[in-house]
């Protein structure tokens, strides 16, 4: 990604996809060129959490929500200490936030920390494009470049490498282990595998009494226990699950500490217990998707953000090395498994996120059922 930090007001931009189609329309951030696999939020609210969610590394995000930045930015939502969309696609942006917290535009955030952007175009065509054709590799060129030659742009964006085969967790993950105390009396120890944790994460279980260690997306099994754990937490992240080793994985369910994953998380449990993964046509991105809970029945409204999931079957018990698995939650809209329940091994794991930052909160009981996970173990 190349980007120029200065720009005058209505420099051009110009968007192009793998398969040719374009749209034009104003730079947004800032200003130069970027690539990245284009995908869509439906999130009405919540975009500086998406914006900093590591999970979003080397993808375009366009957002369904035709206005966009009307509370600015401030500096405690973050998930992250950077943003890691590769570019950010918004219809029509906010002329003035509106918002006490506010310490400045998205459009100057975007600009400083040289994320480029497109604004103006037609945000609704777009994602019935990718809905119908499929999450595809795109650019955004502004400035001098949205002048180039289309053909020369188009040549830029198929040769970015595609999602599928991508092994991003340790670029985005700590490189160094560091500590999340629990809040009150410390209840139990948890080590979390960085896999690309958005804060929000490890703040959700120090709020039950959880001492939480984050560790590296490398680290060993002798790392992993070294730290005493309780239970041990799989973040969610990017890129392709079928590039990830699950030595540390399959070796936590060995031992049967009690495990949680989610989104990422998620689909190398199922890999781990020998479940494929596939790639979703345009995936599941927002903060409205519904989700039964087929323990309790009930249906969920949840946040998503993957591009991937497990291949498992809806209505069997599977047989695996780690004893049976059953598929525990459902998404509502199109039956992509959101969940998986080892009855012989206390693990379980969600495909979306329960802490929400943003809301919508009704999976928040998760982080309780991993508290109850742990003190039946110790029991």
């Amino acid at each position: 990604m190349t980007t120029s930090t200065q720009r005058p007001a209505r420099v051009p931009a110009v968007l192009v996809l793998e398969d040719g189609r374009t749209f034009r329309g104003r730079a947004y951030g800032a200003v130069g060129e970027t690539f990245g696999e284009a995908v869509f939020s439906t999130g009405m609210t919540g975009y500086q959490e998406t914006l900093t969610d590591p999970s979003y590394h080397r993808q375009v995000v366009v957002m369904t929500a035709p206005h966009v930045g009307n509370t600015g930015v401030n500096d405690e939502d973050q998930e992250s200490s950077r943003i890691w969309v590769a570019g950010y696609v918004v219809r029509d942006p906010a002329r003035v936030p509106s918002n006490w917290r506010s310490r400045r535009t998205l459009d100057e955030e975007l600009t400083r920390q040289g994320v480029v952007g497109i604004s103006g175009i037609d945000t609704r065509a777009l994602t019935r494009h990718l809905r119908e054709r499929g999450a595809m590799r795109v650019g955004i060129f502004s400035g001098d470049k949205a002048r180039a030659d289309e053909a020369a742009l188009l040549a830029a964006v198929q040769a970015v490498p595609q999602m599928k085969g991508a092994d991003l967790s340790a670029e985005v993950a700590t490189k160094e282990p560091y500590v999340v105390p629990a809040i009150g009396e410390k209840k139990f120890t948890v080590a979390a595998i960085d896999l690309g944790i958005k804060g929000m994460t490890p703040q959700r279980m120090a709020e039950r009494g959880i001492e939480v260690h984050v560790l590296p997306a490398g680290a060993t099994l002798d790392e992993v226990y070294a730290v005493g754990p309780d239970g041990v937490f799989l973040s969610n992240g990017p890129g392709d699950p079928a590039t990830a080793d699950l030595t540390v994985i399959q070796g936590v369910l060995e031992r049967k500490t009690p495990l949680f994953g989610i989104c990422f998380g998620n689909q190398l449990l199922g890999r781990a217990v020998g479940f494929g993964t596939y790639k979703l046509k345009y995936g599941h991105r927002g903060i409205n998707q519904p989700v039964q809970d087929r323990s309790t029945g009930k249906v969920e409204v949840t946040a998503h953000n993957h591009g991937f999931a497990v291949d498992a079957p809806l209505d069997q018990v599977t047989d695996t090395p780690y004893g049976r698995v059953e598929v525990s939650h459902v998404c509502l809209n199109d039956d992509v498994v959101e969940g998986l329940r080892l009855l012989d091994t206390p693990a379980f794991s969600v495909q979306y996120h329960p802490e929400a930052a943003a809301g919508p909160h009704d999976a928040a009981y998760l982080f309780d059922r991993f508290v109850k996970l742990m003190e039946g173990q110790r029991a």
